[in-house]
């Protein structure tokens, strides 16, 4: 079975993980720093923040950027579950700001709609699908307007850069960024994700949110009396300043992520070459066209999707699905719609509200993408759709 995504482990990535387990540290120890300062690097940004899932990554961002009670943020409806859900762990609201049809992103127009409707909206949170960045300028524009944060959820995008070649994760048209080092993203770590942004203040309120909210560096000590003795701190004393969280990632999956990120660029760069290969054999067909076809040198091509008009070939989706495992070939779909779900339903959402986010969740199927994908596998892949939506 060729799967829709599959992580890509070498020798070197276990001697990482060796060298860890046999070092002094498995957690909170040097090597997570070493990835933070890695990262921010890479992407350009003054800090980054290593927790244990993409989804913390998300509500550390909307704690630090001030969501809670009475407050909205703006995300798309096409999108995984955790992206929406931030905000409500905050005890804030979630809006949804359809997409563009043919980026699958948020559109800033339908965005624009929504704040003028919506007078609480404390961020939002573009999600640049599949990879593809979104468009930040216009979405910073409507941002600021509306006096709103902005914090992208580059969950797919570690590796993507920006149409003036700034790479996602610089913050430069936002306040934070958050990667996830799921296995079937850009890098692996096991679970893990990061926050990157260039304000100080933020950095700490983070750091110390994804440990219990104890204070780190040298945040100022509040309660004085017990924390110092003869003019000099007690070594044993730390202060819990504020509701934190266990969001910590460990070193061991940290020492994973740092070989995997010595490898993005090699990745990437495989992932562009088969996404050239699927556009070639797909752009001309009758009754299915690839999802993205712009940007396709910007993004981090995390995911490969095509839109396939199943009424025209006379299968559904599910007998596609079938007739594809079938013949050994995995495939998935990106995503149900955020508002079509239960929890959200009782929330108040008509998924008929987006209607171009049903439109393409009615046509999506993403198909196998990943590093290890051999040039045999994908003449497999696409020579097996071929024969199946002719």
């Amino acid at each position: 079975m060729i799967p829709y995504g599959k992580h890509h482990i070498d020798e070197d990535d276990i001697q990482a993980v060796v060298d860890v387990l046999r070092g002094d540290f498995l957690t909170q120890g040097p090597v997570v720093e070493v990835f933070e300062k890695a990262v921010a690097e890479y992407v350009g940004s003054k800090y980054a923040v290593a927790v244990s899932s993409g989804t913390a990554a998300l509500h550390l961002a909307a704690l630090a950027a001030g969501v809670g009670p009475g407050k909205s943020v703006v995300t798309s409806p096409i999108t995984f579950v955790a992206s929406a859900n931030a905000p409500r762990y905050c005890g804030g609201d979630v809006l949804f700001a359809d997409i563009n049809s043919e980026t699958v992103n948020m559109s800033p127009d339908a965005l624009r709609e929504v704040l003028l409707k919506n007078s609480n909206v404390k961020a939002i949170i573009p999600v640049h699908f599949a990879g593809l960045p979104c468009d930040m300028i216009a979405i910073k524009n409507l941002a600021d307007e509306a006096g709103a944060i902005v914090i992208e959820d580059a969950a797919h995008a570690l590796g993507a850069t920006y149409p003036n070649g700034m790479r996602v994760g610089s913050c430069e048209n936002s306040l934070m960024t958050i990667f996830s080092f799921h296995p079937v993203k850009a890098i692996a770590a096991g679970e893990g994700g990061m926050i990157t942004t260039n304000d100080e203040a933020t950095y700490r309120k983070l750091i110390r949110s994804r440990s219990h909210g104890i204070n780190k560096l040298d945040d100022p000590i509040k309660v004085e009396a017990e924390a110092f003795q003869d003019g000099e701190q007690n070594p044993w004393y730390y202060e819990m300043q504020e509701l934190g969280f266990h969001y910590r990632i460990t070193d061991i999956q940290c020492g994973l992520a740092l070989s995997q990120f010595k490898k993005l660029d090699s990745f990437i760069s495989r992932r562009r070459q088969l996404v050239r290969n699927y556009d070639l054999a797909f752009i001309e067909m009758k009754n299915c066209r690839p999802a993205q076809t712009t940007g396709r040198d910007q993004s981090g091509h995390h995911l490969y999707v095509l839109r396939i008009d199943f009424k025209q070939i006379a299968l559904t989706r599910g007998q596609v699905m079938k007739k594809l495992r079938e013949c050994g070939v995995g495939s998935q779909v990106h995503y149900i719609p955020v508002p079509f779900h239960p929890y959200y339903r009782q929330l108040g959402f008509r998924p008929e509200d987006y209607p171009d986010a049903i439109k393409y969740y009615q046509e999506a199927l993403s198909i196998p993408l990943f590093f290890d994908l051999t040039e045999k596998q994908q003449r497999k892949v696409i020579s097996t759709i071929k024969d199946l939506l002719v």
